[in-house]
């Protein structure tokens, strides 16, 4: 039988030496944590928040993350997309995401602010009323994408084609067009 920790707080540990028990923790804080390379699968997250910690390259399949808050946190490589999609929404401030999936997953009205997702990985992502908050996009992949309603007005370095996802009624800026006409190989001046 799984453990189960409820309101602990976790603070500076190296998770990467000193393994995480595998449990399901809920309402618990991680703050200045090391995951790196740790092995999380088949954990739960619930209403839990990770402050200042490295989870790059970190294992999630099979982990359920709901209601989870990242905060200032190194995500670097994460594949999100063999999580457990039944029990997925995240929100993410002050993160640097390079090379993350969150492919195929559905993140209706998730939060990114402040993020480097440089070289993430949307395909098939649900992500619909999401809001890009001043995030740097560069070189990540757009396929298939639900980005209805979605704000990326404040976002740059984008490149996103209209034909090959839903972006009804999103919000770009005058200055992110050229990420949306990019394929047709015109000068914009």
């Amino acid at each position: 039988m799984k453990e189960y920790f409820e309101n602990r707080s976790f603070e500076n540990i190296d998770f990467s030496k000193e393994p995480l028990v595998i449990a399901d923790y809920e309402e618990c804080t991680f703050s200045r944590c090391d995951f790196t390379e740790t092995q999380l699968n088949n954990f739960a997250f619930i209403q839990c928040t990770f402050t200042g910690c490295n989870l790059s390259n970190a294992k999630v399949e099979g982990t359920g993350f709901r209601d989870v808050k990242f905060i200032g946190c190194k995500l670097i490589g994460i594949d999100f997309s063999v999580s457990n999609s039944s029990m997925i929404s995240l929100y993410f401030e002050d993160c640097i995401m390079d090379y993350v999936s969150l492919a195929r997953l559905h993140l209706k009205k998730t939060e990114f602010h402040n993020c480097s997702l440089i070289r993430a990985f949307f395909d098939d992502a649900d992500l619909s009323s999401s809001v890009f908050i001043r995030c740097n996009l560069k070189n990540a992949v757009f396929g298939k994408t639900n980005l209805e309603k979605a704000d990326l007005s404040t976002s740059y370095n984008y490149s996103i084609d209209p034909e090959n996802n839903r972006i009804k009624k999103a919000k770009f800026s005058v200055p992110g067009l050229p990420g949306l006409l990019v394929k047709y190989d015109i000068i914009i001046s």
